[in-house]
């Protein structure tokens, strides 16, 4: 408001004293200041007080004797000498009869017919008339206010635009507030005010002696204003209003700009007291303009977002305006731009740009200090031409384009800065508009390339920008513009609609200039793998460079090797593992198997080789499945995903025997020795327990597992494990005292050999074991099975053999390939012993029936008979999917050969695939068959038995006989009960 641009308003020294009622402190305000606060004085003076203390007392006593030597007490004391009950009577009925009237200006009850103007008539009237003219003249304005609808006017009013008696009508104002305050609330009172000439200094005068109304009258204000306060006379006026109050009492400042975006109104006065506002200890990082604009396109709230939208949009279109909030907005951001670039702010480039600079230039280098506020800046300009829609002028453009090609210094926000820039330049590619800027963009993008391995070694952060320029780079060559503005937008923090056709300028100059698909691959290859990869790691790593350049085939198209490099990584992860590690070995699978076009079928990477995955396995699970000897090297991670890339290797395999066939392509499989050293169970065992962690890595792995391993799926392992891990096994090993003995290998081996008589010994030492988990039984698998032949042997306790059946089971959780295999070769008949014959795991797959060819008492001993034939339900599995996966291995190439062989050869039969299927039915049928027809010669007794039955017959016959009496009932007895009975 100009009008009262000359007007004295209250300090907020002052208005703090007021506040506090400090005495001392108004004490020392000049007198100018004191008439300002005269009106809530004199009545603090004059009334009776709530307070009756004796420091109020002492403090009273100041008030009156500053208010003595002030000359204009005396009219403020007659002012309040008045009948106020009545003058409020005949104010209401005024109000009732101009209600009447329709708000027409008829006669008035308070004030009769003038005789002369408005200020004539208030300078010769006696303090009662003053009252009732002013009183007049503000319920006029105020019922005007309210029939107006929201629609804004200014009053032309004498009584408040004569300079002098604004002091007398200012005191006048106060005091019928002060007295009348239901006739006139203090809020509908400012809101009239804002109509008159000098209303926002009368407003301040009257807030500034009724201190406590501030966030009433402030709320008021901000919720009958204008969304758009820039729009309108009256929002500007409003704006202003605020602002005058708020310089009056800054400490209220960021409260009352709480309020404007809690409402969504008055947007230009959030700037505006963005730019009053002085921190008494300034964040030299960010700076509250920066903040607070950043905060409310950049938050949460839509409603909050598309209100200040409006704001920079509207403002735009208005002509350049120095006293317009928004250009002092964005004058205060570039003035915070240019304080911190370099030295060198302008963007041509030197004769010599195509010299590389040193380091310690002072050319482009951003401060230290200054990186973190440089970030910030960036990202609210990509908010405000993004979201808001910002058209930066030419000076803006410029400057921001220097920034963003600033070159900060090896630290993790310097990363960040740069990374911020690029994004910055994909989004916004129209800040580069003349040659001299595009050439200055490509230096930079070339020091980008050449200082990103610097960086983010310094920096010690394993996301650097270099991953970002490759991943950018694969995108342009393959196309894929709405995965770079996808990347954009992560990387900014925010949703900008982005064309992909304003895209092409920098696709040419990426493609072309910087990095092409060779470049691209050779790079990438070189980029050091993240140490730890977890998902714990965020922004954009190497591995999605990778992964991006497996898809589009790029590194066999080129004959990169990447091997290596998925290798090296795979071995370098944690828990929890990284969203995108899964995805990646699907597309290396899927690089090995099909190549990248017809026309060169050996476009195809190499996979991982056999040496390399027991390298992984060794260091963990030793030479076999579950043992654990040798040194942790690999963590759980790395051994499942390895894991998983076997086992996803060998269905892909399977899958596509059709399609490698018809290219006369046979990629190796891995063998069935490497297989049988992987500690399949136990890995998976592990696994499960980690399921949080590892997402979808333990679900995947058990669909392999059922269709490759069926045998490692049975029904009752599961339940079994349920045994092994639940409640009761825990108590139980809670009750093991930890300085309890332990026992080892030959101590257990020992109490083996010396049986029956190390009986109890060997039960001490078992039922210690049973104690143990799974994974600690692993130690003790090799002494358990070598020695089981040796319980065969007679009086060995059934306790014993039990007591083994349940430390069987239990291993048969972690390690059931290599125990099976243990086993049946420990079961062996004495005969074969001698002679050493070792059968594998690809023996008992083949012939499964190789388990039933053990040692005959076996046959009599309940509890390794259930090991017997949980082995033989488990290979005839074994066998069933070893078949069906030879079958499909073959079939194809087979049928492809036979089909290229025929060629031209007329009436020759087809392949003989329904041939081969009902062969293979036919054996697996067979192999049941066989089984159980064995199962049921074993249950038969033998020539032993037999006898041993006859003799026992006799016997009883002959205790019989020789008992008078009882021979015909004891004839009964042998009949009844069969040759087994006696046994």
């Amino acid at each position: 408001m100009a009008d009262s641009a000359g007007l004295q308003f209250v300090s907020s020294y002052a208005f703090e004293a007021m506040q506090k009622v400090d005495v001392s402190r108004l004490a020392a305000l000049s007198d100018p200041e004191l008439r300002l606060l005269l009106p809530c004085l004199v009545r603090m003076a004059l009334c009776a007080p709530a307070d009756q203390s004796q420091s109020w007392a002492q403090d009273k006593k100041l008030i009156l004797r500053l208010l003595s030597g002030v000359e204009a007490v005396n009219s403020i004391v007659a002012l309040l000498s008045v009948d106020f009950h009545a003058l409020e009577q005949d104010a209401r009925k005024e109000q009732q009869l101009r209600h009447k009237a329709g708000g027409s200006n008829g006669e008035s009850i308070l004030v009769s017919q003038l005789q002369h103007g408005l200020t004539l008539e208030f300078e010769h009237s006696d303090p009662l008339r003053r009252l009732r003219l002013t009183l007049s003249e503000l319920l006029a304005i105020m019922n005007k206010v309210v029939d107006s609808n929201g629609e804004f006017f200014l009053k032309s009013s004498e009584l408040f635009e004569s300079p002098v008696y604004l002091d007398e009508v200012a005191d006048v104002l106060c005091i019928l507030q002060a007295e009348l305050p239901s006739l006139l609330p203090i809020v509908d009172v400012a809101e009239a005010l804002l109509h008159v000439r000098n209303g926002d200094w009368f407003l301040c005068l009257l807030v500034a002696n009724v201190p406590d109304s501030f966030n009433e009258v402030c709320r008021g204000l901000i919720k009958n204003g204008e969304r758009q306060d820039e729009e309108s006379v009256g929002g500007r006026r409003r704006t202003e209003a605020l602002r005058q109050l708020c310089q009056m009492n800054p400490s209220q400042a960021l409260n009352i700009r709480a309020m404007v975006v809690e409402e969504c109104h008055l947007p230009g006065l959030g700037v505006a007291l963005t730019l009053d506002y002085r921190p008494d200890t300034p964040d030299e990082a960010v700076s509250p303009l920066v903040s607070y604009v950043s905060g409310l396109l950049l938050g949460t709230n839509s409603k909050v977002r598309t209100w200040f939208s409006m704001f920079i949009r509207n403002g735009q279109q208005r002509k350049r305006e120095s006293s317009s909030v928004l250009w002092q907005m964005r004058r205060q951001l570039l003035l915070e731009l240019v304080a911190i670039l370099p030295r060198s702010r302008s963007t041509h480039v030197p004769n010599n740009s195509g010299m590389e600079e040193e380091p310690g230039s002072g050319y482009s280098g951003l401060r230290e200090e200054h990186v973190v506020k440089a970030s910030a800046l960036l990202r609210l300009y990509c908010a405000l031409m993004g979201i808001a829609g910002l058209r930066p002028t030419d000076e803006e453009a410029e400057q921001l384009l220097q920034l963003m090609t600033s070159r900060p210094p090896a630290t993790p926000a310097g990363v960040r800065f740069v990374s911020l820039s690029f994004c910055k330049l994909l989004a916004f590619p129209t800040l580069v508009s003349t040659p001299e800027q595009e050439q200055l963009m490509v230096m930079w993008l070339s020091w980008m390339i050449k200082e990103e391995e610097y960086f983010e070694s310094a920096a010690g952060v394993s996301a650097s920008f270099g991953e970002m320029l490759l991943l950018v780079a694969m995108y342009f060559h393959s196309n894929q513009l709405s995965s770079i503005i996808e990347l954009v937008c992560s990387t900014l923090g925010m949703k900008i609609a982005i064309k992909p056709s304003s895209l092409s300028k920098m696709k040419t100059i990426f493609t072309q200039e910087i990095f092409t698909e060779q470049v691209v691959t050779a790079h990438a290859v070189r980029v050091a793998v993240t140490n730890n990869l977890s998902a714990t790691i965020t922004g954009f790593l190497p591995i999605h460079c990778i992964y991006q350049l497996l898809r589009s085939r790029a590194f066999t198209k080129h004959k990169v090797s990447i091997k290596d490099w998925i290798y090296r990584q795979l071995c370098e992860t944690t828990t929890p593992i990284h969203t995108q590690l899964i995805p990646l070995i699907d597309a290396y699978i899927n690089s090995i198997l099909t190549p990248a076009s017809k026309a060169n079928p050996e476009a195809t990477n190499q996979p991982i080789t056999e040496q390399e995955i027991l390298n992984v396995f060794r260091s963990a699970a030793g030479q076999g499945e579950g043992s654990r000897g040798g040194r942790q090297r690999y963590s759980i991670t790395t051994q499942l995903l390895i894991l998983y890339y076997i086992l996803s290797y060998e269905e892909n395999l399977l899958a596509s025997t059709k399609q490698l066939a018809m290219m006369q392509r046979k990629p190796k499989s891995y063998s069935a020795a490497l297989m049988d050293q992987i500690p399949i169970k136990y890995l998976v065992t592990q696994a499960q327990g980690l399921q949080q962690e590892l997402g979808g890595l333990h679900s995947a792995l058990l669909r392999l597992l059922a269709t490759n391993y069926p045998h490692l799926c049975l029904v009752e392992d599961w339940v079994c494990e349920e045994e092994v891990t639940g409640t009761l096994p825990l108590l139980r090993k809670m009750m093991l005292p930890s300085n309890t003995c332990r026992y080892t290998q030959s101590q257990l081996h020992q109490a083996f050999q010396k049986l029956p008589s190390s009986s109890p010994r060997l039960m001490r030492i078992l039922e210690h074991l049973t104690l143990l988990s799974p994974g600690d039984l692993i130690p003790y698998a090799e002494a358990l099975t070598a020695s089981m032949a040796l319980l065969l042997e007679p009086a060995v306790p059934r306790r014993i053999l039990q007591t083994l059946n349940k430390l069987w089971m239990g291993l048969n959780t972690v390690m059931p390939r290599r125990l099976w295999v243990m086993t049946v070769n420990a079961l062996q008949p004495s005969a074969k012993l001698l002679h050493q014959q070792k059968y594998t795991q690809n023996d008992l797959m083949v012939d499964p029936l190789i388990v039933l060819r053990c040692d005959q008492r076996v046959y009599r001993c309940p509890p390794l008979m259930d090991i017997v034939l949980h082995m033989l339900n488990g290979y005839l599995l074994a066998s069933k999917a070893y078949l069906h996966c030879h079958l499909k291995e073959t079939a194809d190439f087979d049928r492809q050969t036979q089909t290229v062989s025929n060629l031209g050869v007329p009436g020759q039969p087809e392949t003989p695939e329904v041939t081969r299927e009902e062969l293979k039915n036919a054996l697996l049928s067979a192999q049941d068959s066989a089984a159980v027809q064995l199962l049921l010669e074993v249950c038969l007794p033998t020539s032993k038995e037999q006898q041993l039955g006859a003799n026992t017959e006799s016997l009883l016959s002959s205790i019989r006989g020789s008992v008078p009496g009882k021979s015909k009932q004891g004839s009964l007895g042998p009949s009844s009960q069969g040759g087994h009975g006696g046994r």
